[in-house]
């Protein structure tokens, strides 16, 4: 009974719109974090500041995080071709991957850092410390106020960008503290504590960030659709006797796809049953693009399973 396609473009326009806001925003969001880690490095250094050095990281790991989101946005707009027939999209979920893992190096980095300086605490030049973390958060928090247009529910590399801002943004007022600490009782110890407070603080949301990236790769089903209530839906269809080789998948965030094979009775029709699944399949669970085929119970996949009607 042939194979038939489905591809809805119900709602086209509306995630037209939010790709572009998308876009915007990670590019201006990048531009301004970017410009302040340079700033933010060349702070940790002359005030001898492990905090700031490690929420320069943050910052570094923050914009690599929204260069690449960009990046990722951008190649995915690329057509799909005879090799690539989805395009680029997969490669923003890659991006993900390589930013969360990305996370865990540096946020180890600094705990063996911060292991030396706890035994070790040097001098830190607490006043301009504190003026550069001040300026982190203020820059923290335009950031985040721009990427919260962006569409960050449905999209994984926003989402993620935005939480590494939200991370950045502990870790500023961490150094603050760490700085107030140091400029008021002279605890030198504060800044390693502050920097490894940054650091599990990285480590969480680049461990986050990885296991929902490989999940995708691995062709898991999304988190919000259940596939068993997709099978029991796509069952109760008149005249409908089984569902099986049921797969659903993402290629990129907000991009489910499904395939399946409907087994019907033989007095059922064919084009009634596949337009019955695919309304079922867009309204209930919002996925646009599946590929059903429907057999008879006579021809394609016999079943012991099921009794018609």
């Amino acid at each position: 009974m042939g194979h038939h396609h489905h591809h809805g473009h119900s709602h086209g326009h509306s995630h037209g719109h939010s790709h572009t806001s998308n876009k915007k925003a990670l590019l201006s969001s990048f531009l301004l974090i970017a410009a302040f880690m340079i700033v933010e490095v060349i702070g940790g250094l002359v005030t001898n500041s492990l905090a700031l050095l490690s929420d320069a990281g943050h910052m570094l790991s923050d914009a690599a995080a929204l260069g690449l989101s960009f990046f990722a946005i951008k190649l995915g707009e690329k057509q799909g071709s005879q090799e690539k027939t989805y395009g680029y999209k997969r490669f923003e979920i890659i991006a993900a991957a390589l930013n969360g893992i990305t996370l865990v190096v540096i946020s180890l980095y600094i705990f063996y850092e911060a292991i030396h300086r706890f035994f070790d605490p040097p001098e830190v030049q607490s006043k301009g410390m504190l003026m550069i973390s001040v300026l982190g958060l203020i820059v923290n928090i335009i950031a985040a106020w721009i990427l919260m247009k962006g569409d960050k529910e449905e999209n994984l590399n926003v989402r993620s960008a935005f939480l590494h801002v939200l991370g950045d943004m502990l870790g500023s007022v961490g150094a603050i503290v760490a700085a107030l600490l140091i400029m008021f009782f002279g605890w030198g110890i504060a800044d390693p504590i502050a920097s490894v407070i940054v650091a599990v603080l990285i480590l969480i949301s680049g461990y986050r960030v990885t296991k929902d990236s490989f999940h995708i790769l691995m062709e898991g089903a999304p988190e919000q659709i259940d596939m068993n209530q997709v099978k029991i839906a796509l069952g109760k269809i008149p005249l409908v006797k089984e569902v099986h080789d049921l797969h659903v998948w993402t290629i990129t965030s907000g991009y489910p796809v499904l395939s399946c094979h409907i087994t019907m009775c033989d007095d059922g029709f064919h084009d009634e049953i596949l337009a019955q699944s695919q309304k079922i399949l867009h309204d209930d669970f919002h996925i646009e693009h599946s590929t059903i085929q429907v057999e008879r119970a006579c021809v394609g996949c016999p079943s012991p399973h099921g009794t018609c009607n």
